[in-house]
């Protein structure tokens, strides 16, 4: 996603907005990726080097979590403490992805790249979100 998309998506005068974008971003990324791994994870487990049943098992993960997420981004004005744990949420994954890669998993190339990309998009979400989080409370103060 380029600077220019995002400051497109960032661009209000409603601070409440710009997280809700933001939260609504991560959740049709991560609802995609959920899907796809519950849709072809056959496929996807032979492309990148992992087993098919742990696809299987982040892929129910990522669609429970991406409908929570978006739940969240729906709501007008969402609650803090709901985003705090949805940003520490994605930091976890992304730690952990990069944890995985080290000590457990032996992905293929294929799999390793994408490992890192998701891994850093998902701190990305982190970020966007933390900002527009403390944006809005900046802006409330």
């Amino acid at each position: 996603m380029s600077a220019t998309t995002l400051s497109a998506l960032a661009r209000t005068s409603e601070p409440n907005a710009v997280l809700r974008r933001f939260l609504a971003l991560d959740t049709a990324v991560t609802g995609a990726n959920g899907l796809a791994y519950l849709a072809a994870s056959g496929p996807l487990a032979d492309l990148l080097g992992v087993d098919r049943a742990l696809l299987l098992e982040l892929g129910a993960f990522l669609t429970a979590y991406a409908v929570a997420v978006g739940l969240l981004a729906a709501r007008s004005r969402p609650a803090a403490l709901p985003v705090k744990a949805v940003i520490e949420a994605n930091l976890a994954w992304s730690a952990v992805s990069f944890a995985a890669l080290g000590l457990w998993l032996n992905p293929s190339t294929a799999g390793t790249v994408w490992t890192v990309l998701q891994a850093l998009t998902v701190a990305g979400f982190a970020l966007l979100q933390h900002a527009a989080l403390r944006n809005r409370q900046d802006m409330s103060e």
